[in-house]
């Protein structure tokens, strides 16, 4: 799950716990939109731990060059 995504997890949480105000049986949408927003939170916690290993979108390109001695005959 990218920072993208997690973004927009904590959108539709928001949106359910604050802002909507309908009731479904068998389903507290605050509930959910509490739940929503702590796994958008995770997932953007988890998203910068392992920014570094991964590197992002460029990733990481390295290079190895071995020098030897060349013997003159």
């Amino acid at each position: 799950m990218g920072i993208g995504t997690s973004i927009f997890l904590i959108a539709v949480g928001a949106i359910l716990a604050f802002a909507v105000n309908a009731t479904v049986q068998g389903l507290d949408l605050v509930v959910v939109g509490w739940i929503l927003m702590g796994v958008g939170a995770l997932g953007i916690l988890i998203s910068i731990a392992f920014w570094d290993s991964w590197g992002g979108f460029a990733g990481r390109r390295s290079t190895t060059v071995i020098e030897r001695d060349r013997e003159i005959v």
